[in-house]
């Protein structure tokens, strides 16, 4: 029987509003796709101390960021865009603790939306804050009133998700008005809207097994091919896994 791998995952978080108190929580595609695709979830709410990420990080084989609300680009020296709508800023917190100490563990990592969006700044990249506005010329990456809105996609064969979609058109679920701008040393580029705007980038580290796709293959309006990039990931924590474990026996 092969090794499931634990995966965690960051868990988003709102506020007290009114009569609802604050609360933790997960779109459920997420884990759903974690345990179709051979792993074990493992959820954890926003923690405060680097101690008890590293101790939750000890006990897992990788970890997916998820997507959700902008980072506050204040955060990393630059001024608030009047479109930013930030995650709350306990969630802020831990996931740049969170994301620090797993390129500090080199935990394999795959990156979703904002998650992607955090590997990225987080290791030297940056973003555009506002696509409408930065480039103009591109195609709508969000629609408010489209939950299920798709676009099309570029990828390079030579790469992930060049294996997961091979030849042919490739349509892909997308609600962002943020996107990479440079890309993090250590990253190339695997995946383009027509437009130009970055949809993908994976790790050319031999020793850091990291991916990110700004689309969401976990939305339910993906397609049945999106779920092999879970697949891929948790193929790659696996076989990283039992490497490991051939050299300690």
């Amino acid at each position: 029987m092969s090794l499931k791998p634990i995966i965690g995952l960051n868990a988003d978080f709102r506020n007290t509003a009114r009569s609802t108190p604050a609360f933790s929580f997960l779109a459920a595609g997420y884990f759903q796709s974690v345990i179709k695709a051979g792993g074990i979830p493992v959820i954890l709410p926003p923690l405060q101390d680097e101690e008890s990420i590293q101790a939750a990080l000890d006990t897992m084989h990788g970890f997916i960021l998820i997507g959700g609300g902008d980072l506050d680009p204040r955060n990393d020296g630059f001024m608030k865009h009047p479109s930013i709508r930030e995650m709350a800023p306990i969630r802020e917190k831990f996931d740049r603790l969170l994301m620090n100490e797993i390129a500090e563990r080199r935990m394999p990592v795959f990156g979703i939306g904002t998650g992607m969006q955090l590997m990225n700044i987080t290791q030297g990249g940056n973003l555009f804050f506002h696509l409408p506005e930065d480039l103009p010329e591109a195609v709508p990456h969000r629609d408010a009133q489209d939950l299920n809105h798709r676009h099309s996609l570029n990828v390079e064969s030579d790469s992930l998700v060049g294996r997961v979609f091979g030849d042919g058109e490739i349509r892909v679920s997308s609600r962002h008005h943020m996107a990479i701008d440079e890309v993090a040393a250590g990253f190339r580029v695997t995946a383009r809207c027509p437009d130009g705007v970055i949809e993908a980038i994976e790790s050319e580290m031999m020793d850091w097994f990291a991916l990110g796709t700004q689309f969401h293959p976990e939305s339910g309006a993906a397609s049945a091919l999106d779920i092999r990039i879970f697949e891929e990931f948790i193929d790659g924590v696996r076989e990283r896994v039992e490497n490991e474990l051939r050299l300690v026996a």
